[in-house]
């Protein structure tokens, strides 16, 4: 063997073990996501009515751009922002979820990770069915919580987009149409 020059068998050697924990890792993460796809149908075809934490009313905010897909998809629609006075989207809007009269199927949040334990409490308090935390939210504790009160969570996915995926793949259950 030659100064400088690389024994292909170590080559090959590196590959199969790459390759090997590549398969491994596609199969946990796999079924991870097959639990997140079940869940996040579960909670499209039994949600009506959706409470938006951290709505904005600001053209450039995802959480407007969310909100407004959703009700044109035929959710209903409750702003929560205590920042923010009277309608949007041709909804009343509240300062918490406790201050909404009637129920709360699914607490949308769009507020940073540190924000979301004290609105993980305040659904348990409503009686929302569920949480779903935005992309790049996460809170694992938070999502314990909720866990162990009942409620069905998703994290760090998009509502809209969820919804969309499952309306091209024929999940007739996540279009309220």
């Amino acid at each position: 063997m030659h100064a400088g020059c690389v024994d292909p068998r170590l080559v090959i050697l590196k590959i199969a073990k790459t390759v090997f924990w590549y398969i491994k890792y596609r199969a946990v993460i796999g079924k991870q996501h097959m639990g997140v796809d079940q869940t996040i149908e579960k909670i499209l075809a039994n949600t009506r009515v959706i409470a938006v934490v951290g709505m904005s009313d600001r053209e450039d905010r995802s959480s407007l751009g969310v909100a407004r897909y959703l009700q044109r998809e035929g959710f209903r629609i409750i702003p929560v922002n205590p920042n923010l006075t009277g309608q949007i989207l041709g909804e009343e809007s509240y300062p918490s979820l406790d201050d909404i009269p009637g129920k709360v199927d699914l607490v949308d949040i769009f507020r940073r990770p540190i924000d979301v334990p004290p609105v993980i409490d305040a659904a348990i308090r409503v009686g929302a069915s569920a949480v779903w935390m935005q992309l790049g939210i996460v809170h694992q504790e938070a999502a314990h919580l909720a866990r162990a009160a009942g409620l069905d969570v998703v994290m760090d996915r998009c509502t809209a987009i969820e919804h969309r995926r499952l309306v091209w793949q024929g999940k007739n259950n996540a279009n309220r149409k």
